[in-house]
C-alpha cells in the first residue's frame, strides 16, 4: 500500500521529531522530501513549522497506519488543546493509493490537502506525477499561494 504522509512540528526540537518519524517508517520508506519551513495555517499565532512529506509502502491496513501515526504523535507528547495550534508533532495521512474513506476517524484523501501548499509542495518534490482526488498535484500547486513555504 503506497501512502503519502505529511509530517510537521513547530515545538521543541522539530528536526528531531521529524527525524523520528522517518526512522520509524524507514523499513517502508520510498522517498522523503526536503524539510520546508512553513508559515502556520489556520489563524493561530505561533512559530513557523517544519514540514516534510514521506512516501511509504507499508504492509499495514489504513487504520493500522493511522494508529501508528497517532502512536508517534503520542510519543512526541502531542497535545490537542487548540485546533490548528502549535504541536510537537503532526503526522497526517494525506492519501493512500487505491483507498478512499469518509470515515470521520480516517478521511482519505485528507479533506484539506488540496488547499495546503505546505502539504503539496513537498509531495510534488518526491512525486512529480502525484495525483490527489483525480487532479494532478502540480496543477493544484499552481493554483496556490506558495509564499510562506520555503525549502531548507
Amino acid at each position: 500500500m503506497r501512502a503519502v504522509l505529511s509530517v510537521g512540528s513547530n515545538m521543541e526540537d522539530s528536526r528531531a521529531h521529524l527525524a523520528a518519524v522517518v526512522r520509524d517508517f524507514a523499513p517502508y520508506l520510498v522517498a522523503a522530501s526536503s524539510l520546508y519551513a512553513t508559515a502556520p495555517w489556520g489563524g493561530v499565532e505561533q512559530p513557523d513549522f517544519l514540514n516534510q512529506t514521506l512516501l511509504i509502502d507499508a504492509p499495514l491496513t489504513p487504520h493500522q497506519l493511522l494508529h501508528r501515526c497517532q502512536e508517534l504523535e503520542r510519543a512526541a507528547h502531542r497535545v490537542r488543546d487548540v485546533r490548528w495550534g502549535p504541536r510537537t508533532l503532526d503526522v497526517d495521512i494525506v492519501d493512500i493509493e487505491g483507498y478512499t474513506s469518509a470515515d470521520p476517524e480516517l478521511t482519505v484523501p485528507h479533506p484539506r490537502a488540496a488547499e495546503r501548499a505546505f502539504v503539496l509542495v513537498p509531495w510534488l518534490e518526491v512525486d512529480p506525477h502525484a495525483r490527489l482526488g483525480g487532479e494532478a498535484v502540480s496543477d493544484l500547486v499552481a493554483g496556490l499561494d506558495r509564499q510562506g513555504v520555503t525549502k531548507l
